[in-house]
């Protein structure tokens, strides 16, 4: 059985990167709102608590979307998967400028870590965004533990936080960007079974805590 890409669209998606690829606007904003959910989970989850409790998850996202169409002349026609990550390693870049800001401050801005919410995570007041973004996490959590609502998102984004750096990365590459474990073995450089085993315990300790909570 093959595996699910939980970003993946339906087949016209070829039809717009290829326009895409050729400069056409219309299809490269089409294109990007098929991924922005996916894009907004990756960039909160990414962001980490200091991150999502200085910035706005929608502006990175928004900075990020803009660069794209800035420099689209670049893109090279690869199929929706290599636009889809050109955009992920877009955002990433974006998290990251702002992660090495924020800690290479000498205040302990920890200490300045807000509550989770919805807002101060960046999260929109609107509902359907909001329903994307769960949406996205269900790729990872159990419809049960995101049916509640908005609410959900500063609970589930904690238990993520808790767990392991490599734990967190696998995750993220598996559910959130859609790579198959052959992709990313190759990425972080380990074998597909040993990929296979670190997902499957990722995602228990990810349940464990939810439930936990």
């Amino acid at each position: 059985m093959s595996e699910k890409d939980p970003a993946a669209s339906d087949g016209g998606s070829n039809e717009l990167v290829e326009a895409a690829a050729r400069g056409d606007k219309a299809a490269i904003e089409a294109l990007m709102q098929q991924h922005i959910s996916g894009v907004r989970a990756f960039v909160r989850l990414r962001a980490g608590p200091v991150v999502r409790a200085k910035e706005s998850v929608s502006d990175l996202v928004q900075s990020a979307c803009r660069e794209v169409l800035e420099h689209i002349d670049r893109f090279q026609y690869a199929g929706e998967a290599g636009f889809r990550q050109w955009l992920y390693a877009t955002a990433l870049r974006k998290v990251l400028n702002r992660h090495e800001y924020y800690t290479a401050e000498k205040r302990d801005v920890k200490k300045e870590i807000a509550p989770p919410s919805t807002a101060a995570s960046g999260g929109s007041s609107s509902g359907a965004a909001d329903v994307g973004l769960l949406a996205a996490y269900k790729n990872f959590a159990t419809p049960s533990q995101v049916a509640i609502g908005n609410e959900e998102l500063g609970r589930i984004e904690q238990a993520f936080d808790k767990l392991q750096e490599d734990y967190r990365e696998v995750i993220i590459l598996s559910r959130i960007v859609g790579l198959s474990r052959a992709e990313i073995a190759e990425k972080l450089g380990k074998s597909e079974a040993s990929i296979r085993g670190l997902l499957y315990r990722a995602l228990a300790q990810l349940a464990e805590l939810l439930d936990h909570k």
